[in-house]
């Protein structure tokens, strides 16, 4: 999923300072506008937190009624530096990508794209039948310097490890954790040590998972009332947890069941700075990329956007079969950023 914000900033994103409890993170509705009008609620970068691990990005939208009209279109877009996860609870979006993937992703599948060096897709909701509502989370990682260079690939994982205990069910997309003595384990590629779950409970279960110490953790709630740890992360809420324990506990109130997406992984060790669809470690790192890929599409008298001559052999690659042209980047902001150094440093 592309950010269609129409004046993204340039953002900073540098692994935070680590307290006791639970720090929660409140949601920003951002209007994301264009041909999806779509509202989403982002949890991920803001100026209290912008990584967890390698999570640098998480958009949390629906349940959304797409019975009338054209449902979700984002038309071709570029990506680098970074892995898209597109997780949803209900609904079917329709992936089409510059190297040459054309697939569906359903509620406990997985569609994940390195961008690497760069990447171009579009995602869709698709034509005739299909489910009334869409809703999930549109999620973010930050790829290590020394994956920066590396080929874009896409991966779909539609038969992922799921664990059922004590009233909970934990469906694991991306790392490993444990649940009731059960080893969990995704076939996703990672390129830090990463980890990404749904979480479900019936009304009143609880749920102790238990993960690696060396981790941050951090819990979106989709819907219910939970508790994360000792501390209640309403919905849309993100609650974030330092490192240092071995189990996490998510438990849900007596009154309605309960579901989240638990997010986390190895303290970052690097600074990024991304701004629109673009991950870099420097500012001429973004403006590189965004002259790469204006380069690849051309303004045509009517205002409309194709494809510039040569498109599909240079760096973004092209998308075929979407019904419009790719978007255009918007205009850089005249602030040019530098990375901060993290407290310590």
């Amino acid at each position: 999923m592309s950010n269609l914000e129409i004046r993204p900033a340039e953002q900073v994103c540098t692994a935070g300072e680590q307290g006791d409890g639970v720090e929660l993170l409140t949601p920003r509705d951002v209007p994301l506008g264009g041909p999806r009008a779509m509202n989403v609620r982002r949890t991920l970068p803001q100026r209290a937190r912008s990584l967890v691990g390698a999570w640098c990005f998480s958009d949390h939208y629906g349940p959304d009624d797409v019975t009338s009209g054209e449902g979700m279109q984002v038309p071709p877009h570029p990506h680098t530096g970074l892995q898209t996860v597109s997780w949803l609870f209900e609904g079917e979006i329709l992936h089409r990508d510059s190297v040459g993937s054309l697939q569906t992703v359903r509620p406990g599948e997985l569609n994940l794209m390195t961008a690497g060096v760069g990447i171009s897709h579009s995602e869709e909701s698709p034509k005739g039948s299909r489910p009334p509502r869409l809703h999930g989370v549109q999620l973010w990682t930050a790829l290590p310097g020394s994956a920066l260079g590396i080929d874009p690939h896409f991966e779909h994982h539609g038969d992922l490890p799921v664990a059922r205990h004590d009233g909970a069910v934990v469906r694991m997309f991306i790392g490993r954790l444990a649940v009731g003595g059960q080893e969990l384990a995704s076939p996703a590629t990672t390129y830090t040590p990463l980890v990404g779950a749904q979480v479900d409970l019936e009304p009143g279960a609880e749920v102790r998972l238990d993960v690696d110490p060396a981790h941050e953790h951090a819990l979106l709630v989709d819907s219910g009332e939970v508790t994360f740890e000792q501390s209640v992360v309403p919905p849309s809420n993100l609650g974030y947890a330092a490192p240092g324990r071995p189990t996490l506990l998510v438990r849900a109130a007596a009154g309605a069941p309960a579901r989240a997406v638990l997010i986390g992984g190895l303290p970052f060790a690097e600074d990024i700075i991304m701004w629109w669809n673009f991950m870099g470690r420097t500012h001429e790192d973004v403006v590189r990329a965004r002259d790469d890929w204006m380069a690849q599409i051309a303004d045509l008298d009517d205002g409309s956007t194709t494809y510039a001559d040569g498109a599909a052999g240079r760096r973004f690659g092209q998308v075929q079969g979407y019904r419009s042209g790719p978007l255009r980047a918007p205009e850089l902001p005249d602030l040019r950023l530098k990375p901060r150094a993290r407290p310590g440093r």
